[in-house]
Formats: structure tokens, sequence, C-alpha cells
């Protein structure tokens, strides 16, 4: 077998997942472009229909970190369709919702699977690739990722425009039955064995992560007006949850096996610098996306569908880097297309710092091509670097570090730059008033993204040759 080329079982596994992955993505960016609708539909006021997103959030936050212990107990098989089980079932139920409060619960249990599903996809895959081709691999892995900006705003607009509003959930169906049907027909039954003993649940771990967890993303989300980040609401969940984290890390470090997730995998220099580079990339990423519909919405005066539409270029450009960045990873290394993706994805920032209320829009799309492509190698080559030199059994918990670090920075993106936004937009009432804020917030964005450049220094420079036996086994393995 050619050393270089993705085993075709991996690939199949690869399609089996995505496709019921691709549910949760949808599932996410469809909701927020709806809020708007969803408000005037449940005649709920805006305030209490953000607990839509935000509730689904926390539940994400809640069960991230529970994927390797669970994988463990049920193997990768069984819990992948019974977190499809769940999203389901959330989706079904979320689509029957009665009023706000119904909708958010029902969203909760959404979120729960959810937060399962995304390590749990990148650890299955990443086991089964042992430690060969990780930048095609992490290709495969994103491309849901990819996916959802391109088409969730644009079929969130369309649901809302032709369809009532519970089709923003019903959406999700096919997704989940054609997912378990494959993931039942694809994915080896990795059960452990009945002799094995069972992996315990660490329960004092659990209640301090994952309530630290929440505490962050509650705090994060509660961060507005004037007063932003040293408002009492955002400031005593915000210390409570760093406090609850750092309890855990304590914690962990005192118990040599059992821990819910593994922090001495801070100690390889590639997880610590790819955890660090995908909480900035999340900010990056998701900070921007919570901007730039805005932007086209309030400056531009375009409805969802039409913000949604001119995003399209930056995600027909994450998905084309796919191939490229993945390749070139293996090739030539992590760092090297890590410092030129976080560089080339502050440059394309760059026109929007400089909005106005008339900047071309090819111009803009231009840019959001180039920022796509730039994104996609951005998130590829650190999340293919954490995995550098480790062990089959400690995949799980770099899977649950890396998708923390880039959820939450996705959380704290989205915080800052909210704060940021409503200072430089509160007095203005004019559409080149607004740009101006606009281009403040942005330029925002453009430092937190150049910070990430020098940091992309301590990822490792080659990708490590795998062994001759490898290559052998895997074979052997692929003909078993």
């Amino acid at each position: 077998m050619n050393p270089h080329r993705v085993d075709p079982a991996v690939w199949r596994m690869a399609i089996t997942l995505i496709v019921g992955a691709l549910a949760v993505v949808f599932d996410t960016t469809i909701v927020s472009v709806a809020l708007n609708d969803l408000a005037r539909e449940l005649d709920a006021p805006l305030s209490t229909i953000q607990w839509v997103s935000t509730g689904y959030l926390l539940a994400v936050f809640v069960t991230i970190p529970l994927a390797g212990w669970a994988q463990s107990r049920l193997g990768g098989r069984h819990l992948w369709i019974a977190a499809l089980g769940g999203f389901l079932l959330g989706s079904i139920l979320s689509a029957l919702a009665w009023n706000a409060t119904s909708l958010i619960a029902f969203r909760v249990v959404q979120g729960g699977a959810g937060g399962l599903m995304m390590p749990l996809m990148a650890t299955l895959l990443m086991q089964a690739a042992q430690g060969r081709n990780i930048g095609k691999v992490m290709a495969i892995i994103t491309v849901p990722t990819a996916l959802g900006p391109i088409l969730g705003p644009v079929l969130g607009g369309l649901i809302l425009h032709l369809a009532d509003w519970r089709w923003l959930f019903f959406v999700n169906i096919p997704f989940c039955v054609v997912g378990a049907w494959l993931a039942r027909r694809n994915l080896p039954d990795d059960r452990p064995a009945p002799d094995r003993p069972r992996a315990r649940l660490d329960t004092v771990g659990l209640l301090l992560l994952c309530s630290g967890f929440a505490a962050l993303v509650y705090g994060l989300s509660r961060v507005e007006g004037s007063a932003g980040f040293a408002d009492a609401k955002v400031l005593i969940p915000l210390t409570g949850g760093l406090a609850l984290v750092g309890g855990y890390t304590a914690w962990a470090l005192t118990r040599t096996t059992g821990a819910l997730v593994d922090v001495r995998l801070f100690r390889h220099r590639a997880v610590a610098s790819s955890s660090t580079l995908l909480l900035l990339g999340g900010i990056s990423l998701y900070g921007s996306m919570m901007l730039l519909p805005l932007y086209f919405q309030q400056v531009r005066g375009e409805d969802a569908l039409g913000a949604g539409l001119l995003l399209i270029p930056q995600g027909v450009g994450a998905l084309l880097a796919r191939g490229l960045a993945g390749a070139y990873t293996d090739r030539l290394g992590p760092r090297g297309v890590a410092i030129a993706a976080f560089a080339f994805v502050a440059a394309a920032t760059v026109p929007f710092a400089f909005v106005t209320a008339g900047t071309s829009e090819v111009l803009l799309m231009a840019a959001l091509f180039v920022r796509g492509i730039a994104l996609g190698a951005a998130m590829i080559a650190p999340m293919g670097a954490a995995y550098v030199g480790l062990e089959h059994g400690e995949i799980p918990d770099a899977s649950i570090i890396t998708r923390v670090a880039q959820q939450l920075g996705g959380a704290l993106g989205i915080a800052v730059l909210a704060v940021i936004l409503q200072h430089g937009t509160g007095d203005a009432h004019t559409p080149d008033a607004l740009a101006d804020g606009f281009g403040t917030a942005f330029w925002w964005s453009v430092a937190l993204t150049a910070v990430a450049v020098p940091l992309c220094l301590l990822l490792p420079s080659l990708p490590e040759p795998a062994a001759p036996d490898d290559a052998a086994e895997a074979e052997t393995a692929a003909k078993a």
C-alpha cells in the first residue's frame, strides 16, 4: 500500500461520519440566522430566544469532556449511533415545540448529543489513520466545518422564506437517519470485550470541568452593553468558571489514571501550541462570522438570505483549501502552513476594516474567498499538529482538548467583538457611521488573528515519518 494514500477504509469511515456531522453543523448555522423569526413566531423577547443558541452551546460544553469516557465504555460505533439518535430526538422535539421554553429545553437535548459527536468524529478517524497522512485526514474531518458556513445560512434563509420555522429542525432528520444506517454498515464494532475492566467515570472531574466550562460559556454569552466584561453578571461566572477549571486541573494532576481528560497532554508541545492556535482560530472564525452577516444586514440592508448568499465565497474558499492544505501539511509540516494561513487570514480581513456603506461587493466577496482559503488551512494545520507523536489511547483526550479550545475561542471571539461593535455603533444613526463602527471591530479581528502568526513557530516543523512496519500493519488490517 502506498503510505501517502489514505486507506479506502478511512475514506468510507470519513464519508459515514461526515453525513451525521452535517446535521450538527447545519443545525448550528441555520438556527443562528433565524433568531429574529423565532422571536416573532413564538411571541417571545429576543433576550429569551437567545437561549435557543446559548442553551445549546452550554449543553455542548457539558458533554464534550465525556466523549473519551463514553467511547471507552460503549465503543466508537455504538456511541456515534446513540449520539445521532439523541440528536434526532432533540430535532424532532424542537420541531414540535409549543413555546420558547420548550424549544430551549429540546435544544439542550440536541446540544448534549452534538457535544459528543464532534470530538468523537476526530478520534475515530485519527485512530483509523494510525498516525499517517494526518494533514489529509484533517482535511476530511473539517469538511463539515467548511460546508456549514456555505450552506447553513442559505438553507436557513430558504426554509424561513418557503416554509414554517419548524422545518429548521425537521431538515436534520434525513442526515441523522442516513448517518446512523451508514454507521451500522461502515464503522467497525469496537466495543470493549466483556471481560475487560470497565472505565470508571471520574465524577469529581465531571462536576469540576463541565461546570467550569458551562460557567465560562455562560459568562461570555452575557457580555453586552457598555459595562462589557466588567459587569457582575459576566465577571462572576467567568471567575467561577476559571476557578472550577483550575480546580479540575489540580485534581487531574493528582491522578495517575482515570481522569476525565488527561491534562498531562499539555506537556506535549504540539498539543499545547495547537490548542492555543485553535483558540485564536476560533476567535477569528466565529467572531468574524458574527460580524460579517451583521454588516451586510445593518449597513447594506440585506435580509438573512441575502447575507447568507454573500458569505458563500468564504465557505467555498474554505472547502477548496482542504485538499491542498492537507497535502502541504503532510509534505512540509504544520508550522509553515499555519504561518502562511494565519497571515493570509489577517491580510484578507483588512479590506473589511476599511468598509463603508458603499464598498464594492465584488471586492468584499473576493476578500472573503481568499479569507476562506486561508481559514481552511489555519484550522487544518494546528488540528493535525495536535496528534503528532501521540499514542493510540491519547487521541480521544487530544480530540476533546482541541475541540474545547476551538469552541471556547469562538465564544470568546463573539463576546469580545460584540462589545467592541457595541461601543463603535452605539451612537451611530447612519449607514456610514455604522460602517465606521464595524471597521473598528474588524481591525480588532485582524489584530487577534495576527497574534497567532508568531505562535505558529511553536508547532512541529516537519511531519513525523511513519515507521516502516506501520504501513505493513495497515495493509494487513485492510485485508482482514
